[in-house]
């Protein structure tokens, strides 16, 4: 397996997505017949890429079962099994996503194990875990991005609702002070979510009407107001006075963790995540929202809204910072005046996108090399030890963590 292999991906056509941001980064026409979401690159049984091997395309997910070693690397089949631990996507956030917030390793594992005793399908609309992995994220914007992300203070919380809070709640909002740091935010927080459907729409009907009147103030009661015509009398309208309201530029990111309460809103953004499909919701959907379950699983503490730079770690790559072991993610700078060199590779795979530009690829044994222009995408597989790229091109990669693969040598 000492050579680059060229991937085909999947669109997913959610109702959220966009119909031109993903047309045009892959040179398709505009506007696309249905919304495009996301676009998947990795081996996830739902939508797995194709790689051009031996003459046809084939599943990279079948390909990894048959022979996980020359792809993977003898330190991620041992440390995450014969699977590619991360999946790579572009987002094009066109409508809100979901409120949401995703379990840590052990409730992953003891969620999965639950449920399947129960006996509910793996596929049941009703299901939180589909598999029994966590689910840590990076989000990367690539145009203006977005997104509510992780509890507000319970004073910022409180300042906020305050003016637009309906008289007859009062008392479940000073909940907020009277109770310190995030059990008196937890507390408010499960009435909320628990609040009979009778009760709910009017309050959330008059939040809606008293923002509107101060939405020139905040741009929190703007996305109250915005949030309500997409999903009237949802309890996710409220969630911008809750979660932080951040708007990442270009080039910024955020690392999601478990159980910190996020939702993307707007703009296009690289993403990569572990491996799993685990997904407790909150509000903004017509999809299953399992309270108790959520309740159990979300982090409450406030913390500083961390946005991620990238760290240069070569003249032509910047690396953003993750925890997690699964991923990291990088950003790739060619320029026509210097070839870009991998030097010498750990031995783990990478999936590299390129979203602007165009570049040639060569490595050891590659007579003519590989063209890659905006929109493709490669893998680049554990075994093959080098590559350069020359042209004038970004590309951003996505890799298992370097310290996992340095841990297992």
């Amino acid at each position: 397996m000492n050579r680059i292999l060229k991937l085909q991906n999947t669109i997913q056509p959610y109702a959220w997505g966009s119909h031109t941001a993903i047309a045009q980064l892959l040179g398709q026409a505009t506007p696309s017949e249905h919304p495009q979401a996301e676009l998947w690159m990795g081996a996830h049984p739902k939508a797995s890429s194709k790689v051009w091997f031996q003459g046809r395309w084939q599943g990279l997910d079948d390909l990894l079962r048959q022979d996980p070693l020359p792809f993977l690397g003898a330190a991620v089949v041992k440390r995450f099994g014969p699977h590619l631990p991360y999946l790579f996507k572009v987002l094009a956030v066109e409508k809100p996503l979901s409120i949401q917030a995703h379990p840590s390793q052990s409730m992953a594992e003891e969620g999965f194990l639950r449920e399947t005793q129960q006996g509910i399908a793996v596929s049941a609309a009703h299901r939180n875990y589909r598999d029994a992995h966590h689910k840590p994220e990076c989000i990367c914007a690539l145009t203006e991005f977005h997104a509510l992300c992780g509890f507000r203070p319970p004073e910022e919380i409180h300042a906020l609702l305050d003016p637009v809070w309906p008289a007859a709640y009062k008392a479940h909002l000073n909940t907020l002070k009277s109770v310190p740091d995030g059990a008196g935010l937890r507390h408010f927080f499960s009435r909320l979510m628990t609040l009979d459907k009778s009760q709910l729409a009017p309050l959330v009907n008059e939040v809606v009407e008293a923002a509107q009147k101060l939405r020139g103030q905040e741009s929190a009661f703007d996305w109250v107001v915005r949030l309500h015509g997409a999903y009237p009398e949802d309890v996710g309208v409220l969630s911008p006075l809750l979660l932080h309201l951040i708007r990442l530029k270009p080039g910024q990111a955020l690392f999601l963790p478990a159980g910190r309460m996020h939702a993307y809103l707007r703009g296009v953004a690289i993403e990569v995540m572990a491996n799993s499909d685990n997904v407790l919701r909150g509000g903004l959907t017509p999809k299953h929202v399992d309270v108790d379950e959520l309740l159990r699983v979300l982090d409450f503490q406030s913390y500083p809204l961390e946005v991620l730079t990238p760290q240069t770690i070569g003249n032509q790559e910047q690396l953003y910072p993750s925890p997690a072991d699964e991923f990291e993610l990088s950003m790739i700078r060619i320029q026509e005046s210097r070839d870009y060199d991998s030097g010498q590779r750990l031995p783990a795979p990478e999936i590299l996108l390129c979203v602007d530009g165009k570049a040639e690829i060569h490595w050891e044994g590659s007579s003519k090399g590989m063209a890659l222009a905006r929109g493709e995408s490669i893998l680049v597989p554990a075994a093959l030890a080098r590559y350069r790229m020359q042209g004038q091109a970004i590309l951003y990669k996505a890799a298992v963590h370097s310290k996992v693969i340095l841990a297992e040598k």
